[in-house]
């Protein structure tokens, strides 16, 4: 079965997207589905298949491709981009634990599509290669007929989703990400399909013309960007770490594999300075007050 099709249900034309999330929690009530046993296995089969993939890119990760713009990325703020454009060595590691999660959060999203579909949801154009400005993507999913991208997310970032303030604090991109997706498609509405990774929660949040950038424009100002050999500014400002008087890496960098090198001048030189909190570490880039914690050495 064709990726275009991969989950399309016989009964989708009974289904409108308004009510998906109401007809995914169905499934899992105590009322029978109405899709015969014989097509929910194709189905299950064919998430199985895409779980293989899955499984297998994370186990046989490729080296990056230095160099290339993403589409999926053109959110990202501008010195980020930057660096992952022109750094020619890796970033920093993720943990494997790191990994597990990244994977595990790829599975949530491939399940929502399967559910969508045995819910009776026409689920079509599944990872289909988009492209802006010659920098090529590929998006999640149409849903009936409306362009679709799958998040799964923890317990805060569920609730941008759930009460719709994504616009208000979006670090990692996702309305340009989105917005990438719909200029490719001639469509000016899209909408996020958001799991809570800890409760099983979804929602579906709608994107609007007006809530979303100009794609066009980013890629081709990020093009002209990463190749002028300036680096932009940093993406945030530290912030206080409580009343110790000492500033930590603001929560958009601290995920960033490119911390250490981008804040390597701070603490006279010396770079982020690492403390080991009973609730994770913490990234210190001015120390006027001794933590009484272990410091990190090797990180």
């Amino acid at each position: 079965m064709s990726n275009k099709s991969r989950y399309s249900s016989p009964f989708f034309m009974m289904k409108k997207i308004d009510t998906l999330v109401k007809d995914i929690y169905s499934l899992f009530s105590l009322d029978p589905i109405k899709m015969k046993e014989e097509e929910v296995d194709k189905h299950i089969d064919n998430f199985g298949n895409m779980l293989k993939v899955h499984i297998k890119e994370f186990l046989y990760e490729k080296p990056r491709d230095y160099g290339n713009l993403r589409l999926s990325a053109i959110g990202k703020p501008d010195r980020q981009l930057w660096y992952d454009v022109n750094t020619k060595k890796d970033a920093i590691p993720l943990k494997p634990s790191t990994r597990i999660k990244f994977l595990y959060g790829y599975i949530l999203e491939e399940l929502l599509l399967l559910c969508a579909s045995i819910a009776g949801h026409k689920v079509t154009d599944q990872q289909k290669e988009v492209e802006v400005e010659g920098i090529v993507g590929h998006q999640d999913s149409m849903i009936d007929d409306v362009l679709v991208d799958c998040k799964s997310a923890s317990t805060a970032s569920f609730q941008k989703f759930k009460n719709n303030n994504l616009l208000e604090d979006d670090p990692f991109g996702y309305i340009a990400q989105i917005s990438a997706y719909a200029e490719a498609n001639g469509v000016d509405e899209a909408a996020f399909l958001a799991i809570d990774k800890s409760t099983g929660e979804i929602c579906l949040t709608p994107v609007h013309s007006m809530e979303m950038i100009n794609a066009g424009a980013r890629v081709k100002f990020l093009k002209g960007m990463v190749t002028n050999g300036n680096i932009p500014d940093r993406c945030y400002t530290p912030v206080p770490d409580g009343k110790s008087g000492n500033l930590k890496l603001p929560f958009g960098c601290v995920y960033c594999g490119h911390k250490k090198e981008c804040w390597s001048d701070v603490n006279q030189g010396r770079g982020i300075r690492v403390f080991e909190y009973a609730k994770g570490k913490r990234y210190l880039v001015q120390v006027g007050k001794e933590p009484d914690v272990p410091e990190v050495v090797n990180w």
